[in-house]
Order: structure tokens, then C-alpha cells, then sequence
């Protein structure tokens, strides 16, 4: 299929994936972290403009704004949003990306060939890929992840007004489109101007395969564990010296195995260690907990402190202490008083010949931070799978459906 006759959401894709937009460093103070996000704002801002929408704005931060008129006689109906964000994960490379269509005819998928070695999925790694055989699907090629987290998202909103501006009658209520920097580091949207952007509530696109529906996510912090030790020859080193890297394997041994993310699925929360670094005389370890549980999620906290308190009793003086930083809680808690963007969800997405799922994300999107801001926000599929890697792809028959599923949707809420 040529870039000239593949789908409009599909040529979009291709096109915004190409754009380098990787977050930066997650304890950065400045919004957007990396500058290259402005490239792919300010490529989108243009792109709306075309397509004649309104109060298109990029501001400082790279949040790109629009709004699209309702189609006649819903113009007094609430207004609708419909986010996706910028920025690409760092836990893979992000510049450079090579897409390309595989059609999948069974096996392995293979991406790509990388100084001689094939980077591939089996279907025993990726069961979906058994329901997958005869799709063209977009993965890179193998030295990138794809992008599709959340430019999949993008595209699709991006393809609705689209086909909105070439036929306006099809009917929808006002419409915020916004795009937001730096999600993947935990900004959730944090400088959105809700006022402004004039939603009642609102959608963000940036989930998984296609047909999953999430309104309950994690609650999560991020722990900072710093250990002090006490550094001597270690010739001279009896009862003197305190390595300050092995109180940190003592305390990560303290913590549960079975709550390691390897280890969980479902509803089940977990304490995953992401980085560590130490020597003789300081270590660092960083942490993310998570529980859908209010409850089960502060046990996971509380259990890190005993941890902390057990070392320092045991070497006798306080050299292990713990910093909790609160990142989002489960949008559960405000979505559940609002059940209609669930039903309405699920309506589009069977009316788009689409079966939806509804499950919790084992993760959490700008949705849940809004929903807490005042702006219900629950989380439609984009159809991408593998995310955060080389591996990453997306059935291009999911990128079409989703924009027919946007369609559908909403056209119900111009009723």
C-alpha cells in the first residue's frame, strides 16, 4: 500500500510517529521537558487550522487547544473532549523512527534485522497475534519503539476532524480537541486550563488494543530511598564500616517478591524498583508502587517504612530514610458517579462493529489527574500493542476502526 492510498488515519500516523517528541528526564522542573515536543505541537496546530477549527492554540508549555463547532442544532449541548498526548517514552529509543507495514501471515513478527539478529514476537510471547494473521500491521524497524503510545491517539482524533471538516453535518457536539506534553513522566496534564477548554467531560484516547474501555487506573507514588553509610579501609573496616549499598540490598530483600510487577496482573498492585545506584558511602534507590485499592496501596507504603525502620534498628542509628512523592490517584473514585461515559463508550464501540472490554489500566493517564481537576475522563483503546519498545506495532485495520468508534461517539452525545 502506497503513503498515496492508504487511509487518512494511517497516512497522519506515519507522518506524526517520524516527529522525535521524547520526554526527558521525569524529575524535570520545566513543562515541556525535552523541546522537540514543540515540533510535533506546532506540526498538529497547523493541521487543525487547516481543517477550520477554532481558538487553535500552542502554548508555552506545548498543549495544543482547538475547539470544533457543533454540528446544527447541538450547538447548545455540552462540549466534549477529546486528549491524546506528545511525548514518547524514554524506556526505548525515540528518534529516528523507520515505520513500515508488515502484512502478518503467522509466526513470528519480524520487524526488523539488526546487525544480523532478528527482532521479532513470537505468538507464545503475544497470544493476540494468533487473532492478528492476514492484518497489515506498523512496526519500525527495530532499532526504535513505534510511537504509537500515544501518536496512535493523535492520528485518530486528528482523522475525526478530519472527517468532520469535509462533512459537518455528521453530528457532534462542541468539541476540545487537546494534545499535552509529557505524559509518560507523569505531568498528567497538570496546566490544562479546563475553564478554558469548556468541556463537561471528556475522552482521553490512549489506551491498548483495540476495544478496551478503562475508567479505573492505579493509584501511585514514586519512593525515594536513600541510604547513608560510613566509609573506612576496608582493612580497618570491622565493626567500623557501613557499606551503605549492602543496607540496600537488605531492605529491597525485605520487600515481598510475589508484588514485583513480573509477578502481577489484573487488579493486583505492585512495588517495582526502577533504578538503583550506590556506592560505600550512599545509595539511592527509586521505586513506583501501585494499587487500583486505596487501602492496599497505603499497606504498600507502610511496608516499604517498616522496611526502613527495620535496618536502622538493626545497625543502630537512623541511615535508611524514605521519600513518598504522590503522583495520581484511581479516577474510579470520580468516574463511577458518572456511568453514562461508560454506556455511551460501549455503545460506539459495538456500533463500530467493535466488541469492548472494560478493564482496569495497569498504569494511568492524563484521564486520572483531569478526572480529580473536575473533568470525568475515562480511556478508549488506540489499538497499539507492545508499548514502550522495539517491538511496538498496530493493526492499521485499528487505527481505522477507532476513528469510526470516535464517530460514533460523538454523534451520541449530539443527542
Amino acid at each position: 500500500m502506497s503513503i498515496t492510498e492508504a487511509p487518512d488515519v494511517l497516512q497522519r500516523f506515519l507522518r506524526y510517529v517520524q516527529v522525535n517528541t521524547q520526554s526527558s528526564d521525569e524529575h524535570c522542573d520545566q513543562v515541556p521537558s525535552s523541546a522537540v515536543q514543540f515540533d510535533l505541537a506546532n506540526l498538529l496546530a497547523d493541521e487543525l487550522r487547516a481543517l477550520g477549527a477554532q481558538d487553535v492554540s500552542v502554548d508555552e508549555h506545548a498543549y495544543v487547544c482547538a475547539h470544533i463547532p457543533a454540528s446544527r442544532g447541538a450547538e447548545d449541548l455540552p462540549a466534549l473532549g477529546l486528549i491524546a498526548h506528545l511525548d514518547t517514552t524514554e524506556a526505548a529509543p525515540g528518534a529516528n523512527v523507520r515505520p513500515h507495514i508488515v502484512h502478518y501471515e503467522g509466526g513470528d513478527l519480524v520487524c526488523g534485522v539488526v546487525d544480523g539478529i532478528e527482532i521479532k514476537l513470537s505468538p507464545e510471547k503475544v497470544p493476540a497475534l494468533n487473532e492478528l494473521v492476514g492484518e497489515d500491521l506498523v512496526c519500525t524497524d527495530g532499532t526504535t519503539l513505534l510511537g504509537g503510545d500515544d501518536k496512535a491517539g493523535i492520528a485518530e482524533i486528528m482523522a475525526l476532524v478530519a472527517r468532520i471538516a469535509h462533512d459537518p453535518e455528521l453530528p457532534h457536539p462542541e468539541l476540545g480537541i487537546c494534545f499535552c506534553p509529557d505524559e509518560e513522566i507523569g505531568h498528567g496534564a497538570a496546566l490544562l486550563d479546563i475553564p478554558s477548554f469548556g468541556c463537561a467531560y471528556a475522552y482521553t484516547v490512549d489506551g491498548g488494543p483495540i476495544g478496551e474501555l478503562e475508567w479505573e487506573c492505579f493509584n501511585a507514588c514514586e519512593v525515594t530511598v536513600r541510604f547513608e553509610g560510613f566509609s573506612i579501609h576496608p582493612g580497618d573496616a570491622k565493626n567500623r564500616m557501613v557499606n551503605a549499598t549492602n543496607l540496600f540490598c537488605e531492605f529491597h530483600n525485605l520487600l515481598p517478591v510475589p508484588e514485583r510487577p513480573e509477578h502481577t496482573e489484573g487488579y493486583e498492585g505492585f512495588i517495582h524498583i526502577e533504578g538503583v545506584s550506590g556506592t560505600v558511602t550512599h545509595a539511592t534507590a527509586r521505586y513506583i508502587v501501585r494499587d487500583h485499592d486505596a487501602a492496599r496501596f497505603q499497606e504498600k507504603i507502610d511496608l516499604m517504612q517498616r522496611a526502613c525502620d527495620f535496618v536502622n534498628a538493626r545497625v543502630g542509628e537512623q541511615r535508611v530514610t524514605m521519600e513518598v512523592k504522590q503522583q495520581y490517584r484511581n479516577m474510579a473514585e470520580v468516574v463511577v458517579d458518572h456511568p453514562e461515559l461508560i454506556d455511551v463508550a460501549k455503545e460506539a464501540f459495538a456500533a463500530a462493529g467493535v466488541t469492548p472490554r472494560v478493564i482496569p489500566i495497569r498504569g494511568g493517564t492524563d484521564g486520572a489527574q483531569l478526572s480529580f481537576r473536575g473533568l470525568p475522563c475515562p480511556n478508549l483503546s488506540t489499538g497499539v500493542y507492545c508499548c514502550h519498545g522495539v517491538n511496538e506495532f498496530i493493526p492499521v485495520s485499528a487505527l481505522v476502526a477507532m476513528v469510526d468508534v470516535l464517530t460514533e461517539l460523538v454523534a451520541r452525545f449530539a443527542r
